[in-house]
């Protein structure tokens, strides 16, 4: 079955087969690609390829590829994953992409508090820490209001669609989880 985490609006779960469409129709937006590594643009095959691969990535251990599904119509509108998961040191990477429609209600938050949950209290991980492509702004405001804590910024470090881009490094500790809302 895989994990499954229960929030108010959303459920993160394993995305399986009969989820590519969803996920091809919330990811094609340019807009989405713009600070993801996406591709851009974004078919119904490499929906389908994405969820293939995940599950072989999932089976080795280092990452946990879940969908974001809205209760309201049971379909995936993103995704969020704990990626690089290094069980020696405990801690992973976050990633994550919500589709346009449902930007600005507070679902990627929503989102991100679970999974550090799972993170924390489930893999007993140290710290979870996430790379944002500058200048997207409303995300690294998003992990700030969560309580991770800004560690730097890393110069041009990635050529992404032509552009040289910064990352903004954020982290959070097992010990700051108090921030995180509760259940």
């Amino acid at each position: 079955m895989g994990v499954r985490l229960e929030g108010k609006r959303i459920i993160l779960r394993k995305p399986v087969r009969a989820d590519a469409y969803p996920l091809y129709l919330n990811a094609k937006d340019k807009e989405i690609s713009r600070y993801t590594f996406l591709p851009r643009p974004y078919t119904l095959e490499g929906a389908y390829d994405f969820i293939r691969k995940n599950h072989i990535m999932r089976r080795k251990g280092r990452i946990i590829p879940l969908g974001i599904e809205w209760r309201e119509n049971g379909q995936i509108i993103g995704m969020i994953s704990l990626m690089g998961i290094d069980h020696k040191n405990k801690n992973a990477e976050l990633g994550y992409w919500l589709g346009k429609k449902y930007w600005g209600k507070g679902i990627m938050k929503e989102a991100i508090c679970l999974i550090l949950r799972y993170g924390f209290r489930e893999l007993k991980l140290v710290r979870i820490y996430a790379h944002v492509m500058h200048p997207n702004m409303t995300s690294a405001s998003l992990l700030e209001r969560i309580g991770f804590t800004f560690e730097g910024r890393r110069r041009k470090v990635l050529l992404h669609r032509r552009k040289w881009m910064d990352y903004l490094c954020y982290g959070m500790l097992r010990g700051e989880q108090y921030k995180i809302a509760p259940k």
